[in-house]
Order: C-alpha cells, then structure tokens, then sequence
C-alpha cells in the first residue's frame, strides 16, 4: 500500500527557506510522492460534527475557514505597507492603500489570517508599528504549525524562542516532514495549557523531558508507537501527566500509553491504529497488563471516544480499556462513543458496562457498534440528557424505535445537532421485517424527526434506499427542506429523484450510461451551457432537489452517495466490491441535479459518487463558476463506466476553481494527459491530489508541469494502470526536482 498522511484524505524577510522534503512509496499499478515545503520567496470535546465523522474532528472545510488563509496576499500587502513607511513615501505619491491609517483593531483582524511563523520571523520586522502589534497576546496565545509545510526546524527553534513564553496552545498535528529534535524547542513554552503532538514521531525519553517542564499542561495530544516504555517518564512528568485532564492518544502498539499516568483524566480520545502484524511478519498479541489500568482514574471521566481501524488487535486492546470502565462506570459519564468498522462482538464485560451505564448516567452523546445495538432493547433502557449526537450507522433500526425509543414519541430534541443514520435502510419505514429496497419511506416517520430534531447542524441518511411516495408535499427534499441550520448533510442518490419525474418518462433512457464493462452505446456529447442562467431554462427549477438546495444556503458539506456504492479503497470498511446495479431510480439522476448544487454560495466540501445518468458535467461547471468557497472535492464513478464523459467540463470546473485544496478522484480509464494537468494548475491552492483509475492512464512530463507549477502541493497519489517502471521513474523525476 503507498504511503498516506494519518489523516484521511471518502480529504502556508526571513532566511532563505530549506530545501523541500519529499517522502514517497510505490505500488505496482500506482505511484505516490509527498512533498514537504517548498521555497517561495516571501515569507471534536464532541461538538456535533459532521455526522459519521469522529467528534473530536472538524469536517472538511466545515470550521469556516476563509478562502486563501494560507496569507500571502496579506503578507504581501504587510510588506508593501512596511516598504512605503521605510522609504519615506506620501500617501499621495503611493497608489496603494496604507493600511497604517487603520485602527489597531482592523490591523489585528488582518493579522490574524498570516500564519503565525510569518508574523513573528517576517512581517514584525518591516515596521516599528507591525513589529508591536504581531506580539499581541491575541495572535501569539494559540500557534497553529498544522499543515503549514513550509515550516521547518530552524523557524520553530527561532519561533520558540522569540514568544515561547506567550504560547498557550501549539499545534503541531502531523508535522511528519520535522525530525524529532524539533520537539526538544517545546519546552521554552513554560505555559503551555494545550499541545498536540499528533502525527510527530517522540520516544519515551523526549517525551518524558519535554513534559518535566510543562507544569500548566491540561491538554496533550501524542502517538504511542512501537518501543514506548512508560518506565522511562520521570517523576517530573509523571506530576505533569497526573494533571492533565483531556488526552488524545494514537496507538500503532498495544498500550496503555500515559493513561496509567493521567489520574485526573475527564476526556479520553483514543484511535487504535495497530496491525496485526509486524512489520517482520510476526502475529501481535493485543494483552496488556491489567495491573497497568488504574481503575480509580477514571472516576472523573466525562468523555470516552474510541476509533478502531480494522484488525483483530485492535478490538482486543479497545476491550481491555472498556473492561476497566465496566469494573467501575464514571458517574458524569456524558458522551461514550465507539467507532469500529465491520463487526465487533459484544461481550459479557461490554454488556456489563451497557447495563450499568444505562443504570447510573444519563447521556449527552452516543455511538456504539451495529452488533451492540441490533436485537437488544438498549435504547429503550439508557437515559440521555439534552443530547447533541447520535450516530446509529449500519443497525437494523427500525423507524418505529427511532420514533419510540430515540426521540421518545416527538419529544423536544432541539439540543440534538448531528444525527448520524448511514446504512439505516429501516430507519424510516414503520419496522424493519420485510421491507424491500424499493419500498417507499413513511413520511410520518421524516417529519417527526425533522420537528422534533429542528436544530439539526449535521445529517448523514446516505448508504441506504430512501424512496419517496408520490403524495404532495411528503417528498423527502420537501421535508428536509425544513432543517434551515444544516451545515452538513449526506443523501443517497435514488433520494433526491423527483417522483413525477420518474412517472413520467421510464427510468432506463436511450441516452443513460450502461452500468456493465460489456459493449458501450455510443452517445454524442452535447455541448453544455455556461451559466447558471441557461441552466435555470432547462426544467431543473421545478425539481424538489433544487429547491431543497435553494432553502439551504449555508450548507457547507454535500455528499451525494449511490446507495451501493463501495469505493476501490476505503479506508475503515472492507473493501468488498458491490456488485448490485443502481437503484432504479438514481438512474434519473444526472447532470441537471448537480447543477442545482450550484445554488449553494458557501459550499465547501462536495462529494459525488455513483450518479449514472452524467452524460457531459455540465453541472460541474456551474458548481465551479458559483461555489467560489469550495475546498474539497470528490467525484467518483459518475456516468458511463467505460469512458469519462464528464472530462470536458471537469477541465473546464477546475479553471475556476481557485480556492480548491483537495481533489480525489475515482473513474476507471481516467487519461490524467496534459489537458487535464494543464486545467488543474489553475487551482493555485491545491495541497492533495488522489486519483484512483482501474486501467487509467497517466504523461509523466504533464505531472512534472503540474509540480512545478502548483508549488501549494504536499500530496500526491495516482493508482493508475501504469507500470511500475513508469511509477519509479516519475517519483524519481519529482524528488530530483524539488531538492534541486
């Protein structure tokens, strides 16, 4: 498997900057390159996020960053500014704007979108005024090093020690590209409140100094990877850790970490991402010492989260956390959710532990196993208060238990704000027993939900078949259309068909794209308009679609998912291949509803898989001229199987796409040419690049261009259908490239 950031990707004068750090993998069939800083020349506590997503975790683009906060317009602008002071220039004679003659209020606000690298090691050095207010304590209290690649060891060491002191919270999730001797600065920070070390590679005896000198920490962040010895912290860290009161711990061993150590512990974050095997082949064993848990630790725990990848040992450690809380559950337990692909049994200490958490706490936040909750009356038995998440993704929920046990026959839920029901097929339909995929949802069932649950921020209802009937007005958009604080949503696409539609003109149409590999309908690709206006003529105003996308504004993640879709690599499910057709009725589904996305201004995160009936993306160009705050996006397997239909007016969305950060493509016999790469420059921002294409096509000389040309690009991963040879040989061109 090529080599990928933890993260998942479904997914910015001074010295001269270093050279750039570029770590890569191959695989036969596909290449990989990461690169690091490049040399420029000026200087989830659960919250309600995004439903199916990890709480302590922002959904993409869903924190309501700005466009383009990478700064280097506004650092430029700092530096024209100084430039104009130093020199002596009037008003008059500069035809610019001073930004001098703001207040110190406004001056802040701008500043505040420069990385904090920039602000202390360049622009407080252009003038005496800048100099003074890039030290605001506003602006040095929290240090975001966090995906800020052009950072490096010489800019930390110098960055600590100019407003070490100042810094309560620091940053430094996935800094891969810093050696581990960078961590050795982090202790000028002497009131540091705050840390997160995610993603840094630290060994026991760094980690141990490091946390000797920070008395005043209460949150911290780490990685717990193979040969970490909690024998070796000393006393000194020991007091540290017995303070901290939230932690987030990532396992690649089985351990207990510093858990043992965190004796005030109130929220406890931890992801398993341990391998079955070694890296020499040998089997793992996922014991622990029990002696090593500290039972009496937990008492103040108000927070258990845990995410599992897939593996045996994994399971088998998460089970000897739980055993501890099953001996004794916290009483200001508030939140208890666990993430685990595939199936993970129930036993009897995790019964134990349901039994006695639905006794002695009442909940704020939920998400347990599938196998946890199919069949058992739990839900009927725990008790919540105000809850703000549930995620019941994949049970055999029935709508009426959703009705009856969750929302407690149209209870008040105005405190839920993410409802998470992806692979729910029964979830609005009265029970469970009998239903087939094409049966129609109880509208009854929605429209409780939407009045009880009306505050919803974040609701995922994908992976599953959710038909409307054609009674007036109980269409499932039209209802949805209700929830006016969505900022999130996930639909599948045999959802958003309009019923009169699909009475009116049979569901397999002359042009729509073939779903097998077999023998191809030649289709003419017409052309397709370019604006929202000619669009607008082409029937789609009246479709229950658009006008959902028109109640919704502020929506900022859209994913539109075929019900069996299953992609080429996932990174938490099995990756089983689907080998069922669409649903019927998403074959309606083409290029006029995705231009109805184009009415949402603030979109950020957009993902399409599995629309069938794309005959030439016109609706993709609409979505790049309209949603100019589009960070992410996803398109995978849209239209004919066999061939890229939609490539013309992709090349032509990406022109226009400036602000777009992540692009990850997935369409068999994708030709990544010169076309393409040369379109793609165009996003000036673009930081990660995936494209999985089954027999794809890629110019090596294209992707070099386009290297060389987006210098914001730290990612970049093709698994296409070339050779090994040709991989190798790619990667070597790029790493030669960016030490040069």
């Amino acid at each position: 498997m090529a080599a990928a950031p933890r993260s998942r990707w479904r997914r910015e004068a001074a010295a001269p900057f270093p050279r750039s750090r570029l770590k890569m993998a191959a695989r036969g069939g596909g290449g990989v390159a990461r690169r690091g800083s490049r040399v420029m020349a000026a200087p989830e506590e659960p919250s309600g996020g995004r439903a199916g997503e990890e709480p302590g975790r922002e959904a993409a683009g869903l924190s309501g960053g700005r466009c383009g906060e990478g700064t280097a317009a506004a650092t430029a602008v700092m530096f024209r500014c100084g430039e104009e002071l130093v020199s002596g220039e009037s008003e008059e004679e500069s035809n610019g704007v001073n930004l001098m003659e703001f207040s110190d209020e406004i001056l802040l606000h701008i500043l505040s979108y420069v990385p904090c690298t920039d602000l202390v090691l360049n622009v407080r050095k252009t003038c005496r005024k800048l100099a003074t207010l890039c030290l605001d304590k506003s602006l040095t209290h929290t240090v975001l090093l966090q995906k800020d690649y052009k950072v490096n060891k010489d800019k930390v060491k110098q960055l600590m020690r100019d407003i070490g002191k100042e810094i309560y919270q620091l940053n430094m999730a996935g800094c891969y590209w810093l050696p581990s001797s960078t961590i050795d600065h982090v202790i000028r920070c002497k009131n540091l409140v705050k840390l997160n070390l995610s993603g840094c590679h630290i060994t026991s005896l760094r980690l141990s100094k490091m946390l000797s000198a920070l008395q005043h920490l209460r949150s911290l962040a780490i990685d717990v990877n193979p040969g970490f010895d909690a024998s070796q912290l000393s006393s000194e860290c020991k007091a540290t850790l017995s303070r901290v009161s939230e932690l987030k711990q990532t396992l690649y061993t089985p351990s207990y970490g510093v858990v043992p150590c965190c004796t005030s512990l109130e929220k406890l974050l931890l992801y398993f991402e341990i391998l079955d095997r070694s890296r020499e082949g040998f089997m793992l064993s996922g014991q622990l010492m029990v002696g090593e848990s500290n039972v009496p630790h937990y008492q103040n725990l108000r927070v258990f989260y845990a995410r599992l990848a897939p593996g045996y040992v994994n399971q088998e450690v998460v089970r000897l956390y739980l055993a501890v809380l099953s001996d004794r559950t916290p009483e200001n337990l508030h939140a208890f959710l666990i993430s685990a692909p595939g199936s993970f049994a129930e036993t009897g200490a995790t019964k134990n532990l349901l039994d006695s958490m639905a006794r002695n706490v009442r909940l704020d936040a939920l998400q347990l196993p599938k196998a946890w909750i199919n069949g058992s009356g739990l839900l009927q038995h725990l008790k919540f208060n105000n809850p703000f998440y549930f995620s019941f993704s994949r049970c055999t929920l029935s709508g009426g238990h959703l009705i009856q046990r969750v929302i407690n026959g149209g209870k008040d839920l105005k405190s839920l704000t993410s409802l998470n029901l992806s692979g729910c097929v029964h979830c609005l339909a009265p029970e469970s027993l009998f239903r087939k995929a094409e049966d129609d949802i109880d509208s009854s069932i929605l429209e409780s939900l939407v009045v009880s649950c009306c505050n919803l921020r974040h609701l995922n209802l994908s992976a599953a078949h959710h038909h409307s009937s054609e009674s007036i007005g109980n269409h499932l958009c039209q209802l949805l259309s209700r929830l006016k604080h969505l900022l999130s949503l996930a639909l599948p696409v045999c959802s958003i068909t309009d019923v009169a539609a699909n009475v009116e003109k049979p569901p397999t149409q002359p042009n729509a794209a073939p779903q097998t590999f077999g023998k191809k309908v030649r289709v003419g690709i017409q052309t397709y308009p370019r604006n929202l206006t000619d669009q607008a003529n082409q029937k789609i105003e009246s479709s229950v679609f658009w006008t959902l996308m028109g109640s919704l504004r502020f929506l900022e993640t859209l994913e539109i998912i075929g019900s069996s879709f299953s992609s080429a690599m996932p990174r938490n499910e099995p990756a089983i291949r689907n080998s069922l057709p669409p649903c019927v009725r998403a074959q309606s589904v083409g290029d006029s509803e995705v231009a109805a996305i184009s009415q949402l201004t603030y979109l950020q995160s957009l993902t399409l898989a599995q629309l069938p009936n794309i005959i030439t993306g016109s609706g993709l160009v609409s979505i790049g001229l309209q949603c100019q705050h589009l960070r992410t996006l996803s398109l995978a397997n849209l239209g004919m199987m066999g061939k890229v239909v939609y490539m013309s007016a992709l090349m032509d969305m990406l022109k226009h796409c400036k602000c777009l950060r992540d692009l990850r493509l997935e369409q068999p016999y994708f030709s990544a040419g010169a076309q393409f790469f040369q379109a793609l420059s165009h996003c000036s921002s673009l930081q990660r690049l995936c494209i999985v294409s089954r027999s794809g096509t890629l110019q090596s000389d294209a992707v070099m261009s386009f290297m060389a040309s987006c210098l914001e690009v730290v990612m970049c991963h093709m698994f296409m259908g070339e050779s090994l040879t040709v991989c190798r040989n790619l990667q070597q061109s790029i790493v030669r490239s960016s030490i040069s």
